[in-house]
């Protein structure tokens, strides 16, 4: 058994940072608040219970109220970023237009330069804020960050974790981040360790 009683709570506004070691179990944690794993006990995300869904009707929750930022971006290099971000949308079922409009305006917001160059010719930073805007276009409740800044030299973590833990501030969501990185978890509202399956708050440690 993986996790031992884990216990966690987000409210929109929140920022909770998971820390542990390698091999502890932090990624499984991220699958379980996606609906990927079933653990046995109950993730409840937008008010819904994930483990109570059939597969297609999680798919559908999860595009509607659950975005993700990984590690590498996880982006298609091809596309603009406007098109990365939209994409999103549009596989969500949103209006065309709106979505557009919407990536427009979150990529603005993020600081991407607004230009018609592929994804993959852009800076790690840039990578990582284009893979933010995309994650918040479906206006998630819960927004989750698999070691977002792992790929990222010293000044882009920087800015791309100041930029993250500034989103439940901007924008109606709850954040949760994993990382192995302190400086990073510092910008968090509470963090949190993953040791033996536990949850353990860092002030208790």
């Amino acid at each position: 058994m993986l996790f031992d009683g884990v216990d966690l709570r987000l409210n929109v506004g929140d920022s909770v940072a998971v820390m542990g070691p390698s091999g502890s179990g932090k990624s499984t944690l991220i699958s379980c608040a996606l609906g990927l794993v079933k653990p046995e006990g109950v993730v409840r995300v937008a008010d819904s219970d994930l483990g109570l869904m059939r597969r297609r009707e999680r798919t559908r929750h999860r595009s509607r109220h659950i975005g993700v930022v990984f590690q590498f971006g996880e982006l298609l290099p091809e596309l603009t970023p406007l098109e990365n971000v939209a994409l999103a949308g549009l596989l969500a079922g949103a209006d065309r237009k709106e979505t557009y409009k919407t990536a427009s305006e979150l990529l603005g917001s993020l600081g991407v330069p607004r230009h018609n160059r592929p994804t993959g010719t852009l800076s790690g930073g840039e990578r990582q804020r284009t893979a933010v805007a995309r994650a918040l276009v479906n206006q998630p409740s819960l927004l989750l960050a698999d070691e977002p800044t792992g790929a990222l030299d010293d000044t882009n973590r920087s800015a791309v974790a100041e930029l993250l833990f500034d989103v439940p501030r901007r924008w109606p969501c709850a954040l949760l981040v994993v990382t192995h990185d302190a400086q990073v978890a510092a910008l968090a509202d509470d963090t949190v360790h993953l040791v033996d399956g536990r949850l353990i708050p860092q002030e208790t440690r």
